[in-house]
């Protein structure tokens, strides 16, 4: 049986696909099965997410984060679909012809032809399924590039023709010469602008590409090296800062993801929050999410429940990151592998050392130790306390906490301090500074 007759689809750890330079999204389908039913020999997919894109159809099977890929390039003929009353009570079925090469894989250059069956188990109207393929299929978005180098050679060679011998100003026709020569500069100025502002959005969307391929690749490898100093660290995390500030290639929207927009918008949130995370220390405020998530979107804004709803998917996929909510009510996106035993340790070894004793530590000398934002200090100085590791104090200055010196005192003799406890290094601290 030939179970490899699609190419693989390179996908994220959270099922999403990984698209070419200049491949857009277009439209989701779920609960699709690919058949070639006048092939038997051809393994069929069965149940997954099928994804049109400018460039191919995508099959991903999301329990097993694995997919298959067929160029639009290869599909040679869609057939329409018959109507009859059959059809009323079977599943959709839309039969495409696509090329085969002779590995017996669908490609550009195949030598016979196969014709798949999309089968389409969920409530969907084939029809908007059809349009959209014949949509993408018209545009032949993968062809885009061969076009720029024969429009660049033109705008070389348009800049190359000669200059105009200038008549002299004579009488009126001379002075209609003159305006009409007037006139075409104009023309060429607005031509010239025009090409530079299409240059301009070529190249953005090229660096836009660009970026996604860096942050993919920073995405697979280790999020840290053994024998990598302090200035691969700071390139590193330059590039990391650079890769926010441009953006999210396909975002998934409503209108091409549709009933799956949560699901899928949920997946690509769980791609992109791996950098924030992982510049924020482990902890990153949902607020700060939202703003770097539709900072990256552009013009695809989403709104904060959507974000919530988003969050609160995670825990159906295998995903290293969730949604947390502090005691105060605070929401924040943290790693799984995040401790907070590791971080209650980190404040108590703040807490005991010899000017903490004395004046107290804050949420500002907490996020300097544990490298995170004020706001996610403070909430875990509230958890050491809610764990009776620390004392709060209040004062017109704000909040300082202590390490709790009450656990060390026994009921039955108030005036008893263990040698080996905390009380001994409190009082040294204290005479230290007197």
């Amino acid at each position: 049986m030939a179970d490899d007759w699609l190419p693989p689809a390179s996908l994220t750890p959270s099922a999403r696909p990984v698209l070419f330079p200049g491949e857009i999204e277009r439209f989701l389908l779920p609960s699709v099965d690919l058949v070639a039913e006048e092939n038997p020999g051809l393994t069929p997919l069965r149940s997954g997410l099928l994804i049109i894109t400018s460039h191919r159809l995508l099959w991903i099977h999301e329990p097993s984060v694995s997919g298959r890929s067929m160029p639009l390039a290869a599909v040679i003929h869609v057939f329409p679909m018959k109507k009859s009353v059959r059809s009323m009570f079977a599943s959709p079925r839309v039969r495409i012809q696509v090329a085969v090469g002779i590995d017996g894989k669908v490609g550009e250059k195949g030598t016979r032809s196969e014709v798949i069956t999309v089968v389409m188990r969920g409530k969907t109207d084939p029809d908007v399924f059809l349009g959209k393929l014949w949509e993408v299929l018209r545009a032949k978005a993968w062809e885009a590039t061969q076009k720029e180098g024969s429009d660049e050679m033109e705008r070389g060679e348009s800049s190359q023709m000669g200059t105009r011998v200038r008549m002299p100003v004579v009488g009126v026709s001379g002075i209609l010469r003159k305006e009409q020569e007037m006139w075409e500069n104009t023309d060429k100025s607005l031509q010239d602008a025009f090409q530079d502002l299409n240059a301009l959005m070529s190249k953005a969307k090229e660096m836009v590409m660009l970026a996604e391929k860096m942050r993919q690749k920073l995405l697979s490898g280790p999020s840290s090296h053994a024998n990598s100093n302090d200035e691969d660290i700071g390139s590193k995390q330059d590039i990391q800062d650079w890769l926010l500030s441009v953006g999210i290639v396909s975002p998934v929207t409503k209108e091409s993801a549709g009933a799956l927009y949560h699901q899928q918008l949920s997946r690509q949130l769980a791609d992109f929050v791996k950098l924030p995370l992982e510049k924020a220390g482990g902890v990153i405020a949902l607020i700060d999410v939202y703003c770097l998530f539709n900072r990256a979107r552009g013009t695809e804004l989403i709104s904060p429940e959507d974000l919530l709803q988003a969050c609160a998917i995670w825990e159906k996929f295998d995903v290293p990151i969730m949604l947390r909510k502090f005691d105060s009510g605070v929401m924040v996106i943290q790693n799984k592998a995040h401790s907070d035993e590791e971080v209650l340790a980190r404040i108590t070894a703040l807490a005991m050392k010899p000017d903490a004793l004395r004046m107290g530590i804050s949420s500002t000398d907490a996020a300097l130790i544990l490298g995170i934002a004020p706001a996610m200090a403070k909430e875990h100085l509230l958890t050491a306390e809610s764990k009776g590791i620390l004392c709060r104090d209040v004062s017109p200055d704000g909040f300082r906490f202590y390490i709790n010196l009450f656990k060390e005192i026994d009921p039955r003799d108030i005036y008893f301090a263990k040698a080996d406890g905390i009380i001994p290094a409190w009082v040294s601290a204290a005479l230290a500074s007197a």
